[in-house]
């Protein structure tokens, strides 16, 4: 059964500025397995990995019903790649099934998750 469905838009020229003040933001979003990840990328892919993860944290806590904030935290939710480089969404707030998404173009980054029970 669905529990909750939650979609996000970030600017890319917006994360950009970001990204080009350096890795504090990406320090305070990111889990440390993803920013292990973040460090490696360079440029555009910088920029779509941070927009992309940031985004997906709002989807979830989105579909969770709470917004970000006292019941949903930026290190609450984590999404990795699988083997086949699918996006890999955890969390230890939810006990079900999560199913992420991430897509972006020149402009957008747009992420979606479903929580399912």
């Amino acid at each position: 059964m669905i529990f909750g469905v939650g979609i996000d838009a970030v600017e890319v020229e917006r994360v950009a500025k970001i990204v080009a003040k350096g890795d504090g933001f990406a320090k305070k979003a990111l889990t440390p397995k993803e920013f292990a990840q973040y460090q490696k990328m360079v440029g555009k892919r910088k920029v779509e990995y941070l927009g992309g993860r940031f985004s997906l944290k709002e989807s979830f806590s989105k579909a969770m019903g709470t917004g970000l904030g006292e019941k949903v935290g930026l290190m609450d939710v984590e999404t990795l790649w699988d083997e086949n480089g699918h996006p890999v969404t955890t969390s230890p707030k939810f006990d079900g099934q999560i199913f992420s998404s991430i897509t972006h173009d020149n402009h957008e980054i747009i992420t979606l998750v479903v929580l399912e029970k």
